[in-house]
């Protein structure tokens, strides 16, 4: 169906198993031993959302993931339903707009649609998590002892927890008809959850818990207010560290959980923009259009030619995120001439999540008061440096890339390791995790900046409302 994202839970869990082997065999040939790992943490895709028979541990439906869009009348439903059709009713507890993205609305429709999670619920005998809960679950015994947990990271993206309280709200459940019984227990970041029951790593304790981009955010140290970071994964993910209160956005950002970095850590809070599309527009390049053969094409392509000469790509192809959050939105590629070649839309690709983290980030200076001065970058998409140098050049500032990329999975590791009882570290005391930074400086004036990106803002003004009025037709060819 279109629109529609799904996963096997169980392939989830499969290849989490897979990795642990396999990483103890290569240590084992490194001569290390595994007696070494004193925890481990996981981080997760936040939103997506899956249900299991707590007493078989099986999944009763594929995993939802995040950017699925089959909820949309579900959405509609929810916002008619307040007094003021306003998708930001439920902003003062949770700092979200009701949309298609958090967990939530996915569990509504799993309940409104799926006769096996009908039943397991009225039974009593579903379970409810994110990506994390799942895997914390299976690997601490599943049906014989699992513990059903979350973090506060995670469980801020539902649209069930209230982030001034900590606490799933009695509210926040009924306003979407959904069972507080089959929810986890939230706790912190950064604590022992359980111990590790099966594979090469049984009795390890797992420690630390984050959805990917507050991991992301602990990995590039932003412990002050302030300090901010992107993520360039199959989204976009700009989130900045305001301190110990949450500031709510009145320029369509996300307010959300930074971390909680220990049972008795004081919770520190985020302003998060979010864009749907940023390193899948090369898969669809890849995949779809077929113009490239692997990711790393993208930058040769792109480089050959040095500007997209007036081609602009919005990738909407999930609608549009942060700061629009307009789900009628689809993707176009305006401004194509006889001129225009692959090479031009490979660089319009990029070009365009350099374009839509600038609408984040003046998003981001105008609610925080605090204007940028660089970009810590991290995500798979930073190893094109084409894109490093493009992005640099759209926002006017430097962008500050670290030597390991991967700053979600190093987050987690901080707080597995620096968790009560694990002791490895004290990430306030010991001083930076991550060294060896590459910079981009801009390389074009900013009038030239200015100038491109207000076409870019004319190119999504042409591809909004395209999903309401061509619903019927876009249907009947798909199906």
């Amino acid at each position: 169906m279109a629109g529609w994202v799904e996963e096997d839970p169980k392939e989830i869990l499969h290849s989490v198993l897979e990795c642990i082997e396999k990483t103890c065999d290569k240590l084992k040939q490194l001569g290390i031993s595994t007696s070494s790992i004193k925890a481990i943490g996981v981080s997760n895709q936040r939103e997506t959302t899956i249900m299991w028979h707590k007493f078989t541990g099986l999944p009763l439906y594929n995993a939802i993931v995040w950017l699925d869009l089959r909820t949309q009348s579900t959405v509609e439903k929810l916002i008619n339903q307040g007094p003021k059709r306003d998708k930001n009713i439920l902003q003062a507890q949770t700092g979200l707009p009701i949309s298609t993205y958090f967990s939530a609305v996915k569990l509504r429709w799993l309940l409104d649609n799926v006769d096996a999670v009908k039943g397991a619920v009225a039974n009593n005998q579903a379970l409810f998590g994110t990506v994390d809960s799942w895997l914390i679950w299976c690997l601490t015994g599943a049906n014989n002892g699992g513990v059903h947990c979350t973090d506060v990271t995670n469980a801020s993206r539902t649209l069930l927890f209230n982030i001034n309280t900590l606490q799933w709200d009695p509210d926040l459940c009924k306003f979407f008809d959904i069972p507080m019984s089959i929810l986890p227990e939230v706790r912190s970041s950064s604590e022992i959850y359980g111990l590790i029951k099966c594979g090469a790593l049984t009795n390890v304790p797992i420690s630390g818990c984050l959805g990917d981009q507050s991991a992301a955010l602990v990995g590039q140290m932003c412990f002050k207010p302030g300090e901010s970071k992107n993520t360039y994964g199959t989204g976009c993910f700009l989130l900045s560290n305001t301190g110990r209160k949450p500031v709510m956005s009145q320029h369509g950002l996300l307010t959300t959980i930074a971390y909680k970095l220990g049972k008795d850590q004081p919770t520190f809070y985020a302003l998060e923009g979010s864009v749907a599309i940023g390193g899948a527009v090369v898969r669809w390049l890849r995949e779809n259009l077929r113009i490239i053969n692997s990711a790393d094409e993208v930058e040769k392509l792109a480089a050959s030619v040095g500007s997209s000469h007036g081609c602009y790509f919005v990738p909407a192809f999930s609608g549009l995120y942060a700061p629009y959050w307009e789900p009628s939105a689809r993707g176009i590629i305006c401004g194509i001439t006889q001129f225009t070649n692959r090479n031009h839309i490979a660089f319009a690709a990029l070009e365009s999540v350099a374009f839509q983290t600038r609408e984040l980030l003046e998003a981001m200076n105008k609610d925080s008061g605090i204007t940028q001065i660089n970009l810590r970058v991290d995500g798979g998409m930073t190893g094109n440096k084409i894109m490093m140098q493009l992005q640099s050049d759209i926002l006017g500032i430097p962008v500050v890339k670290p030597a390991m990329a991967e700053t979600t999975a190093l987050g987690a590791a901080m707080a597995a390791g620096a968790a009560d009882g694990i002791g490895v570290w004290n990430l306030f005391d010991d001083g930076p995790l991550i060294s060896a930074w590459e910079k981009f400086e801009p390389q074009i004036e900013i009038e030239e900046s200015n100038k491109r990106f207000d076409r870019w803002k004319l190119a999504v003004q042409k591809s909004m409302g395209w999903a309401k009025h061509g619903d019927e037709d876009s249907e009947s060819a798909e199906s």
